[in-house]
């Protein structure tokens, strides 16, 4: 049964409806092609047996609906809810803190390693989703049937693998694992708001020197600060490659600013001046330090025989091996290995990848006249 909720009446009887159930499996529907933020257009909830379309669009009160999903004594179920904690928190200011993530809870269960939710649903129930309405427009009213159902879809499997995989994770003793996992994401999607180095993300910006790397971070910090305020994506300012051009010639007038690939003359007439006195400005900041060079080919081998460990550790304790740790990880203990001192990745300095995966690798680092 599905209910559409439309009014602030309705909202509000719905939530009472539901403060007591201990379990509400939750998703949302959003829209974010042209803009920084992304623009909200439907939140589905369900208690197991029946779901409610909340039509974001018609609805004036929300405080019935923080408290409900901000209560610490409800489970909130979603599937790979990070992208949904963004929107709930920008768009109703709801941020909560009870919640179970049903394609985390597969990865560390082993059923397999960020899983999208319809193949989740094919390998665990053996149903075919239809996925056809995956990029409609939620914004559109009245929505159609076929958007209403695909919605309803969306979170009414949530309950039943909630129940097989928390039941996967205590015969496998995994559940401080998995809070573990729930917290770090809960630090992934807080993180993603600090833009203060968002000029380390920009691929080649590895090539630059002091000068230029300084002048990037204030160009990325303007263009960040930009974006926010017009509410427009980051390539619609500025694309990244354009500004890695700029941090590279560092130019200081008008006349220099054409002929740099991808940034149109439209745009250098809107933003050539700002440009211009962002780059001269970054003469004033405090250096930035120069980002290491790509790890030395002759590494290879070795960064090979660390993928392989971690290899037969998955193997052995039975979990996907990505979950272990990441390229960026492994390149990291190399780097500062061959600087002399093995600096551990915060991630795998604590918990359970203390215990599993820090040894194995230390073996490998041991084993080594390369370093």
């Amino acid at each position: 049964m599905i209910d559409w909720i439309d009014s602030d009446s309705a909202l509000q009887q719905m939530c009472q409806q539901l403060s007591q159930v201990p379990k509400l499996a939750v998703d949302t529907e959003f829209i974010r092609t042209d803009t920084f933020y992304p623009k909200i257009a439907l939140i589905q909830i369900s208690d197991g047996e029946q779901c409610w379309l909340i039509d974001v669009l018609a609805i004036e009160d929300f405080v019935p609906l923080k408290a409900l999903l901000e209560n610490p004594d409800q489970q909130l179920i979603f599937h790979a809810c990070a992208e949904d904690l963004e929107v709930l928190e920008y768009a109703l200011d709801i941020r909560p803190s009870s919640i179970f993530d049903t394609q985390l809870a597969a990865g560390i269960a082993n059923i397999g390693y960020c899983m999208g939710y319809a193949r989740l649903v094919d390998t665990m129930f053996d149903v075919s989703l239809d996925k056809q309405e995956t990029r409609s427009d939620w914004l559109a009213r009245p929505l159609t049937q076929r958007q209403l159902d695909y919605a309803a879809v969306d979170v009414q499997y949530l309950h039943a693998m909630e129940k097989i995989l928390a039941k996967a994770l205590a015969e496998q003793q995994r559940e401080d694992w998995f809070a573990e996992e729930t917290q770090a994401l809960f630090s992934l999607v807080e993180g993603r708001k600090d833009h203060s180095q968002y000029y380390l993300r920009l691929k080649g910006a590895w090539r630059l020197g002091v000068k230029s790397l300084t002048a990037l971070n204030r160009l990325c910090d303007w263009r960040e600060n930009t974006a926010r305020a017009s509410n427009r994506p980051r390539a619609h300012i500025i694309k990244d490659s354009v500004l890695i051009e700029l941090a590279r010639r560092l130019p200081s007038a008008q006349e220099q600013l054409h002929g740099i690939e991808d940034w149109y003359p439209r745009s250098v007439k809107r933003h050539g001046q700002t440009v211009l006195k962002q780059i001269a400005d970054s003469a004033n900041d405090s250096p930035v330090p120069v980002m290491p060079q790509p790890l030395p080919k002759s590494i290879s081998v070795l960064m090979r025989e660390m993928r392989d460990s971690m290899g037969r550790v998955a193997q052995d304790i039975h979990i996907p091996q990505e979950f272990l740790c990441n390229k960026k990880e492994l390149e990291s203990i190399l780097r500062s290995s061959m600087e002399g001192q093995c600096q551990w990745p915060e991630r795998l300095n604590q918990g359970w990848r203390l215990e599993l995966v820090q040894p194995a690798l230390q073996e490998v680092l041991d084993s080594t006249e390369a370093l």
